[in-house]
């Protein structure tokens, strides 16, 4: 009697999980292509963090034939291109429907052909590149474009800061930071300007030398949109050796490590960003106090966060990227690649960080940035203006 009686207890335990599968008409496995690890990985986990927080809040999709829970299934790109087609791969090979990313435009490019293969769409959140969709039918980004962004900040270069003398610095051989260079340097010197480039190899600690030609140039601002391992030392270093000249960076130095890195010195930092959290229409007000009380839920969702709170846009283009995916999964109403390969031109979406509407090539069209600097004594982004390439 005791054998059944606990037979029987063990068999009602089980109930409500069978309920629970029962429930579902199915699982759709989302992928999240993102850089853990590496020079990247800092904003790969921001990013990540918000496509969490957005399954958090809608863990499922609702289909013609039924309700499907979201599976997300991440792998680590580890911010190296040569690392980037397994870890497609891996997505491919788990059944992903769709997939999300990468932060960095490198590793994006690399494993567009794995995607494009096997038929599978992938949303670009953060890579800039024009590269990443260009000839890579099934990539779509949400961001807007390095073309764009250079301009931006060459506009601001100017009207800001009155320059007509600019240095660029960027890693030799990655994507995001030499193109994005290239277009700074192709707009400032179409509005008069000078400029002295250089690049530096991968693995470089001491931008001391780098730094003094800068100097020795006679710029007026420092372009260098590296990475957030590079950007830490090259503030640091910039900082020790007195330089005061205004650094300027595109959308990966929105970061807690940038904000670490100018505390306390009289570095001044602007970079451009496709979201600000002191932004006051409702949809990012709302998206802001839910996404910092879900962080602060959980000690390791902060330390993914740099360990505080400020929310990182690429972490609002990361739920506005999933958010995308379930629009559509459900424009598709399936989840066969094939299917969503289909109508994904037709998606649109109204999101945090704006009216999502793809345009050319698979890339949202986007007409204005957020210029924010670094207040260097309580170690937080200042907004500064919103700039368009027409300004």
């Amino acid at each position: 009697m005791k054998k059944w009686l606990a037979l029987l207890l063990t068999l009602t335990l089980f109930l409500p999980v069978l309920a629970l599968a029962d429930d579902y008409a199915g699982e759709i496995v989302i992928g999240i292509y993102e850089p853990a690890s590496g020079p990247n990985g800092a904003g790969g986990k921001q990013e990540t963090l918000g496509i969490y927080y957005a399954n958090y809040l809608k863990p499922t999709v609702t289909l013609s034939d039924g309700e499907y829970l979201i599976k997300l299934v991440e792998v680590d790109n580890q911010s190296v291109p040569d690392k980037a087609p397994s870890a497609a791969q891996t997505l491919v090979s788990e059944g992903a429907s769709i997939v999300l990313g990468s932060y960095g435009s490198s590793v994006s490019i690399a494993a567009a052909d794995i995607f494009d293969a096997a038929g599978v769409v992938a949303i670009g959140i953060s890579c800039t590149n024009p590269q990443v969709t260009l000839g890579n039918p099934l990539y779509y980004r949400i961001c807007y474009l390095d073309p764009f962004q250079g301009t931006v900040l060459a506009n601001f270069a100017t009207d800001e800061f009155d320059a007509k003398k600019a240095y660029t610095l960027a890693e030799l051989g990655n994507d995001y930071d030499v193109g994005l260079a290239h277009y700074f340097t192709q707009a400032f010197k179409g509005k008069g300007g000078e400029v002295t480039g250089e690049t530096f190899p991968t693995g470089t600690s001491d931008f001391t030398a780098y730094l003094t030609n800068a100097v020795n140039a006679g710029a007026e601002v420092i372009f260098s949109p590296t990475s957030t391992e590079f950007a830490a030392q090259i503030i640091t270093q910039a900082a020790a050796n007195g330089i005061k000249i205004p650094i300027l960076a595109g959308d990966t130095w929105d970061s807690s490590v940038i904000l670490n890195a100018a505390k306390g010195t009289d570095v001044s930092v602007s970079v451009s960003t496709f979201f600000d959290e002191g932004d006051s229409s409702s949809k990012a007000a709302e998206f802001v106090t839910g996404f910092k009380a879900w962080l602060n839920e959980n000690p390791d969702k902060l330390a993914n966060n740099g360990g505080n709170d400020i929310v990182a846009a690429v972490s609002a283009l990361g739920y506005d990227g999933y958010m995308v995916a379930l629009e559509a999964l459900k424009l598709a109403d399936s989840a066969e690649r094939d299917d969503i390969a289909e109508v994904m031109a037709d998606v649109t979406f109204d999101g945090v960080t704006g009216s999502i509407v793809f345009g050319e090539n698979g890339d949202a069209v986007r007409d204005q940035a957020f210029i924010i600097r670094s207040d260097n004594e309580l170690s937080a982004w200042q907004f500064l203006k919103v700039q368009t390439v027409s300004d």
